[in-house]
């Protein structure tokens, strides 16, 4: 499976990059690092600068259309940046259209809500995001994962860093489940 990880320039937190991107690659799938600009994205360990790593692929270049799914990194500021790029709202809104599997941890829901594809799921996320989700028709819970299968293509989320095991291997579950089909 070839996955895309969508991050915006700066702001992503390098672990919710970092640990998902190993799962994917020791699964034996196909990470692609997608921002909305070429260069290097900035990861922060929560507000403080950490490493920086290669972009493969610009988003509103690169097609959703040649990926198997999503994965959405939280940070603060990553999902912030990206609900204000055009393209990278499209982006995530398509493989919604195209029901293919999505996963997003922390408050990479935001650029969701933006995309407006949150309306009648089910979902989980850092709680301060509980309210704008809400907002946007979905039903907010607190669970360590959750995976929603309302509408098109499955959702899977996560609320925080210490999650990302669960967040893992359900993610992977679920994205080798859809590529069965």
């Amino acid at each position: 499976m070839r996955i895309a990880f969508l991050t915006a320039p700066e702001g992503v937190e390098q672990i919710e990059l970092t640990d998902p991107w190993e799962a994917v690659t020791s699964a034996g799938h196909e990470p692609v690092l997608v921002s909305t600009k070429a260069g290097r994205v900035q990861a922060f360990n929560h507000l403080d600068k950490a490493d920086t790593f290669a972009v493969d692929a610009v988003v509103g270049e690169v097609p959703a259309d040649s990926f198997d799914a999503l994965v959405l990194p939280g940070g603060v500021a990553n999902p912030d940046l990206l609900r204000m790029d055009e393209h990278a709202v499209s982006f995530v809104r398509e493989f919604f259209e195209r029901g293919r599997p999505v996963a997003a941890i922390c408050h990479a829901p935001w650029t969701l809500v933006e995309a407006d594809v949150v309306g009648g799921r089910v979902l989980t996320s850092w709680p301060s995001l509980r309210t704008d989700l809400r907002n946007a028709g979905a039903t907010w819970v607190d669970e360590q994962v959750k995976v929603c299968d309302h509408g098109p293509g499955k959702l899977v989320t996560s609320r925080k860093p210490d999650d990302l095991k669960a967040f893992c291997e359900t993610f992977l579950d679920v994205f080798a489940e859809e590529a069965s089909r």
